[in-house]
């Protein structure tokens, strides 16, 4: 008797643990299922449209504070999309430069023009060295209106691409319950809804569901893959000839150490990422390009 009850409790345990295995899997062929968010996981993607569309070797430039330097010779500037002006724009147009338009997508930010159209219900836990940031409750569906609001101004601004930051919320500690399915259902509203207004639309990090979200945007964007050893996950943009921009920030990849800032940049350049070693700052007081 007690050895029966031994055995079928032991089956009970080893169900239930491939049970949590299946789903918790990091296979992104995985068919997820979101069942308490306001936003679909089982949209399809916008990949139609006349959009801006940039190829691997595109040369870039990433400034989001201070007076901006029009003077790099690139194809693409990354810029704030509340803080430049359509004259700017217009500007980097005239030079023939495509615009990319930086906003938070998965953070509120206390000083934006925009900030009182947050309720409480979707704030959550600060952003850890960032003052006057919180994380967003992304299940969310009073962030839609928001969001969308936020498209339509890169749109009324000329913007030709836009790039929607802390797109990972759900692997923080932000304050809420969100899962994968959480992620992947609201970074496919913001990238369908940018391509609805005729804007080409970059990931921003969240490397775990890069295959999962690359058929969906048109670029990504990545912030120090090199330092911590993760640019295999972007491949993906690669192997279908999107553009990777990279950013690094370590002191490694400077002057004084140019052993290691020659095998990051020789790194990239094979792997065919754009890797810019900038100021964390982004105010163009440092910049150096591997390409």
């Amino acid at each position: 008797m007690g050895e029966a009850i031994f055995m079928k409790s032991t089956s009970l345990v080893l169900s239930l643990f491939m049970f949590l295995s299946l789903g918790c899997s990091s296979d992104e062929s995985t068919s997820y299922t979101n069942t308490n968010g306001d936003f679909d996981v089982n949209v399809t993607p916008i990949s139609t449209g006349s959009w801006y569309r940039p190829k691997n070797n595109t040369s870039w430039q990433w400034q989001l504070t201070g007076p901006l330097n029009l003077n790099y010779n690139v194809d693409l500037y990354d810029v704030d999309l509340f803080d430049t002006n359509t004259s700017m724009v217009q500007k980097l147009h005239k030079q023939g430069k495509k615009v990319l338009c930086y906003f938070s997508g998965g953070s509120y930010e206390s000083w934006r023009s925009d900030a009182t159209s947050f309720s409480k219900d979707v704030l959550g836990s600060p952003l850890d060295g960032w003052e006057g940031e919180r994380w967003l409750d992304i299940s969310h569906g009073d962030l839609k209106p928001i969001m969308r609001a936020r498209l339509d101004l890169a749109v009324t601004k000329g913007c030709d691409s836009v790039e929607a930051d802390n797109m990972d919320g759900y692997s923080n500690n932000s304050g809420f319950a969100l899962n994968a399915n959480d992620q992947l259902a609201y970074n496919k509203f913001i990238a369908n809804e940018a391509h609805r207004r005729g804007l080409a639309v970059a990931l921003k990090n969240d490397l775990d569901q890069v295959i999962a979200l690359e058929p969906f945007f048109d670029m990504s964007i990545n912030e120090q893959c090199h330092e911590y050893g993760e640019c295999d996950l972007l491949l993906p943009f690669i192997n279908h000839n999107k553009p990777v921009f990279i950013a690094e920030y370590s002191s490694n990849y400077k002057p004084s150490s140019q052993s290691a800032r020659d095998l990051m940049c020789s790194e990239s350049n094979t792997q065919g990422f754009m890797t810019l070693i900038l100021a964390l700052d982004l105010d163009d007081s440092y910049r150096d390009s591997c390409f």
